[in-house]
């Protein structure tokens, strides 16, 4: 159960000054922008029900906007038929029983790719229906580095979950703490970058582009450090807005 206290909020309020220092509010609110068209491309893809209307062309085009499966579209039809793959997204959308165990059902599907298994359900539920559910990647949290941009703005006794627990009940508790994050964010400034959780995403995405400059600085060359994106396109790589999704892969 999270305490009371979740947000660190003078860690978040000083990663968002130096994220200001890289980015303008108005570059943010682009990147909010650039969500909200991409949950309509994702959702006019999918329609009201997957299972019915998505064939292989419309499901490689909605894999198209998730970073972690542009580029292995077809390992994922390899391992799962398109026709269970839209019925696995419309159960894990309408389906019966809670969010953890929907979740944990349409992971199975993609075990033999953890990556993917990982990282595609949130992204699958978070923009296909926005006004009920959050994003978790592994930028945001890691379970088993325990690392992430949601590290980086909560307490250190947060309980953001473990590989000990299952996907679905991670899943759940990242989503109690981007709710504490998006709450304290409004209050504060730092998460009033587009609407509804879209503002939350920008800014936790630009913080872990603020962590992954400050690492590499601390480990590799200066020129090594140099090749990382600048924080705006960084921030749209990680949130998969870099560019539009390719048709095939």
């Amino acid at each position: 159960m999270m305490q009371d206290q979740v947000v660190d909020t003078p860690a978040a309020t000083e990663f968002f000054e130096r994220v200001l220092q890289l980015c303008s509010t108005d570059e943010l609110a682009a990147i909010g922008a650039d969500l909200q068209r991409k949950s309509a491309a994702m959702r006019s893809l999918a329609g009201d029900d997957p299972a019915t209307v998505m064939d292989v062309d419309s499901l490689r085009e909605l894999l198209g906007w998730v970073f972690c499966a542009r580029r292995k579209t077809n390992k994922i039809f390899a391992l799962v038929d398109p026709a269970d793959l839209a019925t696995g997204i419309a159960d894990l959308l309408h389906g019966t029983g809670g969010i953890v165990t929907r979740y944990d059902r349409f992971t199975a599907l993609l075990e033999p790719l953890p990556e993917i298994a990982e990282d595609l359900p949130g992204e699958l539920l978070h923009f296909l229906d926005p006004a009920r559910y959050w994003l978790w990647t592994r930028w945001m949290w890691d379970p088993t580095a325990e690392t992430g941009a949601l590290a980086l703005v909560t307490t250190d006794d947060t309980d953001l979950g473990t590989w000990g627990s299952s996907r679905g009940e991670v899943y759940l508790n990242v989503g109690r703490a981007v709710a504490f994050v998006e709450e304290t964010g409004k209050a504060a400034g730092f998460t009033d970058l587009g609407s509804g959780l879209f503002g939350t995403d920008v800014f936790l995405a630009a913080v872990y582009g603020i962590y992954l400059n400050t690492v590499l600085s601390m480990r590799t060359t200066r020129e090594l450090t140099q090749m990382l994106p600048a924080l705006p396109e960084l921030t749209r790589r990680l949130l998969g807005v870099h560019y539009a999704p390719h048709r095939k892969a």
